[in-house]
């Protein structure tokens, strides 16, 4: 049986890695990896990644994209469009999505592979879409942070530090990430200068916004003002703060609809 785990950089993923060897060993163990690019995907994680599978002694597998130089906001500008088919956000589809399917196809065979995922107890809702997406297409997958016998409950018990990008953010997407709401923007916006512009970029040059309150579309160029006096009156830049209560503090000093966010990508945790 060949034991494929959505290896994504996120602590979650490398858990279940390290649960996944310890059940049945590293010889039919592949973890597999998008390997982003790294103006959106920190270095930390990319280091986090190799440490891992240095430890397992499995090498990294990439499921390798048309074009390894774009980006979420280049994939997007390049199709014109933010969302794709039902609402679900393009770059999801370009950068993850496809090249997994792929993979699977030359890589893979259904009856003798399973598909392993980060989600735990917490997400019933992921565990029972993506069981649902997966199975429709003949692919068996499981959950190793449901298991009671599961063993790794952290890297650091290895001396594997997370990425430093937990300091800051609550799961290892890409930064600038278009599911994201206005606090993981607002970070963005504090701290990653760069993303920022290309985002405004991509509004631009798609013209339509990455996000929208109802039926009204919000450019990152209205939230700057807003954002602005949020970091000089000292509104911390960090996903660590509560949701509501983040908000709360904010609004207290400029008022902002907020965003719903959809949380964290499908293939990361």
């Amino acid at each position: 049986m060949q034991h494929i785990v959505c290896y994504s950089g996120g602590h979650s993923s490398a858990l279940v890695a390290l649960d996944v060897a310890h059940r049945f060993g590293t010889r039919n163990l592949v973890l597999l990896n998008h390997d982003m690019h790294f103006s959106v995907e920190h270095a930390d994680i990319k280091r986090f990644k190799r440490d891992v599978a240095e430890h397992l002694g499995v090498p990294l597998t990439f499921a390798s994209r048309r074009n390894a130089s774009q980006d979420q906001f280049d994939v997007c500008v390049e199709a014109l469009a933010f969302k794709v088919g039902s609402g679900s956000e393009l770059c999801t589809a370009r950068l993850k999505t496809e090249p997994f399917m792929e993979w699977l196809a030359v890589n893979a065979s259904q009856g003798e592979s399973v598909i392993y995922y980060g989600f735990d107890a917490t997400e019933p809702g992921r565990i029972q879409r993506r069981t649902g997406i997966m199975g429709a297409l003949g692919w068996q997958t499981d959950y190793p942070r449901l298991w009671a016998d599961r063993k790794h409950d952290s890297t650091e018990t290895l001396g594997i530090p997370r990425p430093c990008t937990y300091g800051v953010f609550k799961h290892g997407n890409c930064i600038g990430c278009l599911k994201a709401g206005w606090q993981h923007w607002y970070i963005v916006y504090c701290t990653r200068p760069d993303i920022w512009l290309k985002a405004q970029w991509a509004e631009d040059e798609i013209g339509h916004a990455i996000h929208w309150d109802g039926d009204k579309p919000v450019y990152l160029e209205d939230m700057e003002p807003k954002f602005a006096v949020m970091k000089a009156n000292g509104i911390p830049a960090t996903e660590h703060i509560p949701h509501q209560r983040f908000w709360a503090h904010a609004n207290k000093i400029i008022r902002i609809n907020v965003v719903q966010e959809a949380l964290p990508c499908e293939c990361t945790s």
